[in-house]
């Protein structure tokens, strides 16, 4: 998911919680629109068996419409299932020993927060992505710092590595930062809305401007 050339710039990323063959089905159609570039598998907490129940239902749906489907945390489990790579929410993980165990074709990407400092270091580290957020104070866990714009805007001109806007994004972010992020990954609550698909339509729509 390194190129931004075409209109594949959203990033999804799945409920903590769902149905795998109910998601599957609305997936399929959210795919079909040709503006997700990723998708991620995020279940939180859950045991390792519904993991591996997800994956089975999501990875044809992605590799039908050429999405790579990416794990939250668990690498180890990429190469298993025959998934596309993995995201690291902890900074802590040692990015080279993850690189050197899935290999250069694999993804990995890591969540950069808030701070220039740390996600450098994930950049020189060989990331492919840097996620940087939240966007937004409201909601969020910790001491309410956000990524503003002059971070993205600094990011496009210093650094080669794409950068993912994440946290709270919305359709009128993606209007405003298209220019200097790569990739956005929508707010996790249109997944409760009464048609996902729509409601990715609307960040769809904010890509083309």
């Amino acid at each position: 998911m390194s190129d931004t050339d075409g209109g594949d710039r959203l990033y999804l990323v799945t409920p903590t919680v769902f149905e795998p063959e109910d998601l599957a089905g609305t997936l399929t159609k959210m795919l079909s629109g040709g503006a997700v570039a990723c998708l991620r598998l995020d279940l939180g907490a859950a045991p390792e068996e519904d993991w591996v129940r997800a994956s089975n239902h999501l990875l044809p749906v992605c590799h039908a419409a050429e999405v790579p489907l990416l794990v939250t945390d668990h690498y180890r489990l990429v190469a298993a299932l025959g998934l596309d790579g993995v995201h690291l929410s902890d900074t802590r993980t040692p990015v080279r020993s993850v690189r050197k165990t899935l290999g250069a074709e694999r993804i990995v990407g890591a969540a950069g927060g808030v701070g220039r400092h740390a996600a450098i270091t994930l950049a020189e580290a060989g990331v492919d992505y840097v996620a940087l957020g939240p966007l937004h104070a409201e909601g969020t866990l910790g001491d309410g710092q956000v990524a503003d714009d002059d971070l993205f805007a600094w990011w496009a001109e210093m650094i080669e590595t794409p950068v993912v806007a994440e946290g709270g994004v919305t359709p009128d972010d993606v209007a405003r930062l298209r220019d200097t992020a790569d990739f956005f990954v929508p707010d996790r609550a249109i997944w409760e809305t009464a048609d996902p698909v729509a409601a990715l339509s609307a960040y769809a729509a904010a890509l083309r401007g």
